[in-house]
């Protein structure tokens, strides 16, 4: 009995993976298609995010950079995983790092979300160490369900050193408490 529990987990996390993976992939298109989809992706967001925090319209203008990415993720027990993409925005030069990003850890959890991270970069140093290294590590638990505009979810707002952090779930199930690594790296096709 447990040989088949430990195999239907197993299906399941693979099937979730599968599923992860379709949802934050690029999928097919030209480089440029590729690009704008990202764009969209990124003028909805922070669309939302000025909707939702209207102070941060003035702190993105007057940072020396920012970043949208879009990312899912999945949670089956005691693992988590979960990609994304997105662009790094240098405000001083108008500059544009294509990324994408992974992320992968342990805890307790059920579920699967779509969320939005908008980082903003305080300090150049800072966004060209983001560039170039992109590897964070942290903890994380929050509770969502969510479908469209019905539901509910725990946003939030973190800082690490000269770096601000938003999170906004788009839509998911998850009820999560995970220690996870995140690394974002620049993705070479894009740019």
């Amino acid at each position: 009995m447990r040989g088949m529990k430990l195999f239907f987990q197993s299906v399941f996390t693979l099937t979730m993976l599968a599923a992860l993976t379709a949802c934050a992939s690029m999928g097919s298109g030209t480089v440029a298609e590729k690009r704008q989809a990202i764009l969209t992706m990124q003028d909805s967001a922070l669309s939302r995010l000025y909707r939702e925090k209207p102070d941060t319209r003035a702190q993105l203008a007057n940072a020396a950079g920012y970043a949208v990415f879009s990312s899912a993720n999945v949670n089956v027990i005691f693992f988590a995983a979960g990609t994304g993409y997105g662009v790094v925005n240098n405000n001083r030069t108008g500059a544009k790092t294509y990324m994408n990003m992974a992320e992968g850890g342990v805890g307790l959890g059920l579920g699967a979300k779509d969320y939005r991270i908008v980082m903003v970069f305080h300090t150049k140093a800072s966004m060209d160490y983001f560039i170039e290294h992109g590897w964070t590590a942290g903890g994380n638990a929050d509770a969502t369900a969510k479908a469209g505009n019905k539901g509910a979810s725990v946003d939030g707002e973190g800082y690490v050193g000269s770096i601000t952090v938003y999170s906004m779930t788009e839509s998911g199930l998850a009820l999560q408490a995970t220690v996870k690594g995140t690394k974002f790296w620049v993705d070479k096709e894009l740019n």
